[in-house]
């Protein structure tokens, strides 16, 4: 009798391994709903720090209100990446995702942030990009004692590491306290311990991915390129997790070493290893075969392929290809992962305009958000209704119908008569009076397009491989 209830625990667990193996079988189980239950889906490319901008066009698409909390209901945000660097508030836009992950599950909708090659860069410390406003947004009451205390510990390394700097070839390390402040504000070392493997912003982006399909539609940062789409989406994601967490532990060995310090940007990195395979090849003393393994390895980062310029964080080929050569590329790569279509940001378009390409298969998003930077640049957002209707939202107000064969002008508002199809760069254009703007930004909405855009769609699930 003792043993009933284990056997029947036993059998309770094995018919329900029974009805959710059945269940998957039927259907049941799908992530990906086709038709009228498939979510509607909103991405937005890159950001650099433009949090204003990135606040509007998301009030603008109904995502959140004006205390930036999630009101978007079971809709997906995608965000694909660059949300750092060169604008003046990047904190800000990650502080916001952050918030919105957590508020959109909570409603039954998704906030899915990728990893663009910015936030590769300061993962790993290229911080070319990074501004002294940037660097000062880290600062606090204390950022003047961790400098100055940043600074002796480097003069003290610099003092031990003399036939190490001599082999050094390139000026990247600073000779003089002027030269070292100069090039390390207040904030530098709060900003390289954010970013790092323990800090708040690099545990962050620790746990993202670089890419996502979700209703068969692909999302990343610069693009799959011919040479990668042979690997599966989740061996990519798990190719570049495995890269970053290398680096994390190539810098803790470089410290243990006393190669390097913690505080240490990318290119200084890359200049020490190098003279120190120098000096250890000099010194039989010094040399050890599996220190020479960890450092040769180490400069091999370049070949990485989230560094790599034909990788998913870098690859620019959607935008740069000819029709004739990247149409044929792009279906072997939309074939290899059964997907309809692609959505990338990295590559600025000319104009602020959100620009399908290869018959729609193709949409390239980043419209240079950050416009103090990217002349004619603006926020924009591409909404995926029922998985084949697409629209691009402008912080204009005007929000275009995007596909295939045709651009037509569509305006949520109250039903009107349909009025002709005004190609876009017609209403950009300073021949078009304002007459004939509104007109036509004003005779594009149906009322049942617009229910349908009010409704909460189901979530179509998370993001998840291809073949």
């Amino acid at each position: 009798m003792a043993r009933a209830p284990v056997c029947m625990a036993y059998f309770r667990t094995g018919a329900c391994l029974l009805v959710l193996l059945l269940s998957c079988e039927l259907g049941w189980c799908q992530t990906n709903i086709p038709g009228e239950s498939a979510a509607t889906v909103f991405a937005i490319g890159d950001v650099h720090g433009d949090f204003l901008d990135f606040v509007t066009i998301l009030q603008q698409t109904g995502l959140i209100d004006g205390q930036h909390h999630w009101t978007g209901g079971k809709a997906t945000l995608v965000q694909t990446g660059d949300v750092l660097d060169r604008g003046p508030k990047p904190r800000e836009v990650i502080d916001l995702l952050v918030s919105l992950e957590k508020e959109a599950a909570e409603a039954g909708g998704q906030v899915v942030a990728l990893n663009g090659n910015h936030e590769m860069m300061n993962i790993m410390g290229d911080l070319r990009y990074f501004t002294a406003g940037n660097f000062a947004s880290f600062a606090d009451g204390e950022s003047k004692k961790r400098r100055e205390a940043a600074y002796h510990k480097y003069e003290s390394w610099r003092q031990g590491h003399s036939e190490l700097l001599a082999e050094v070839t390139q000026p990247v390390l600073p000779k003089t306290k002027t030269e070292w402040l100069a090039q390390h504000p207040e904030g530098y070392v709060e900003q390289r311990e954010a970013f790092g493997p323990s800090g708040s912003y690099g545990k962050w982006l620790r746990e993202h991915s670089a890419v996502a399909m979700i209703n068969n539609v692909i999302f990343l940062h610069g693009g799959i390129s011919p040479s990668v789409a042979k690997m599966k989406l989740d061996k990519i994601n798990s190719r570049i997790a495995n890269e970053i967490k290398s680096f994390d532990e190539d810098m803790r060995y470089l410290e243990q070493q006393r190669i390097i310090l913690s505080f240490f940007n990318l290119q200084e990195i890359t200049a020490l290893v190098q003279a120190q395979l120098s000096v250890d090849r000099k010194s039989s003393a010094m040399r050890s075969p599996y220190r020479q393994r960890r450092l040769t390895d180490f400069l091999g980062y370049r070949n990485w392929l989230s560094v790599r310029s034909d990788g998913p964080l870098w690859f620019r080929g959607y935008s740069e290809w000819t029709d004739e050569k990247g149409a044929p590329q792009i279906t072997r790569v939309l074939k290899a992962y059964g997907a309809d279509h692609i959505v990338v940001g990295h590559s600025v378009q000319n104009g602020g305009h959100i620009r399908p390409r290869f018959d729609a298969k193709v949409f390239l998003i980043d419209t240079g958000m950050l416009s103090s930077y990217y002349k004619g640049g603006r926020a924009s957002a591409l909404e995926i209704r029922r998985t084949d209707e697409f629209f691009a939202h402008y912080t204009n107000q005007q929000n275009v119908q995007l596909g295939p064969t045709k651009t037509s002008m569509r305006e949520d508002g109250p039903a009107r008569r349909s009025a002709p199809q005004v190609p876009e760069s017609w209403l950009d254009s300073p021949k078009a009076d304002n007459e004939t703007r509104a007109k036509a930004l004003g005779n594009s909405k149906a009322v049942a397009d617009k229910a349908l855009h009010q409704s909460e769609h189901r979530v179509a699930g998370c993001a998840q491989s291809g073949e």
